[in-house]
């Protein structure tokens, strides 16, 4: 596939099962995410990669900040809760570790960090594989971040879920650039 038309079909696959990518994907996926634009070559991004018992663990940390928010929510929500860490194969956090009192700005470096994302989504659809970014309550959580192994200064950027899709991809519907286009007032 063509760069061109990754970037004008790629679509996020909500529902993923196994297998996940493979280690010689998630090293393609990777080396396009830290390819991405980073002004001031801060490289800020961070990455955990999650698979298998993994995922529990990131489980634990998703009932430990529902639970800070919630310490009364009773045993279903807290799995709900642990089983989003199961919705895929593969998890890749991603996060921003800001470089303080910077010329460049933290929203700058978070950018940088988006972008290496969207790099990996690219490369996730160029290889076949199902990918779905997702955020929630857990990536503004100092608490997750802790326990992720970062400060609150820095701040999750996607939990990018990884794996086959699970059903056919949804299309998009065609739209114009022109729709999106503002005049200078």
């Amino acid at each position: 596939m063509d760069t061109i038309t990754a970037l004008t079909t790629r679509v996020s696959s909500p529902r993923l099962q196994e297998p996940g990518p493979s280690d010689s994907q998630l090293d393609l996926l990777l080396q396009a995410a830290i390819r991405a634009p980073d002004h001031g070559l801060l490289r800020p991004w961070r990455f955990i990669v999650l698979s298998g018992d993994q995922r529990e663990r990131l489980g634990d940390i998703m009932e430990a900040q529902l639970l800070e928010g919630q310490p009364e929510a009773d045993q279903r929500t807290r799995e709900i809760a642990r089983n989003k860490a199961l919705r895929a194969p593969t998890i890749i956090v991603a996060v921003a570790e800001i470089t303080e009192n910077h010329k460049i700005p933290a929203w700058e470096q978070m950018l940088a960090v988006g972008a290496s994302v969207q790099n990996m989504m690219l490369a996730a659809y160029e290889l076949g594989i199902g990918a779905m970014w997702r955020t929630g309550a857990m990536a503004n959580s100092d608490l997750a971040k802790g326990m992720l192994g970062f400060q609150p200064k820095d701040q999750v950027i996607a939990y990018v879920y990884l794996g086959t899709p699970a059903s056919s991809l949804k299309s998009l519907p065609d739209e114009s650039p022109a729709d999106f286009i503002r005049e200078l007032p």
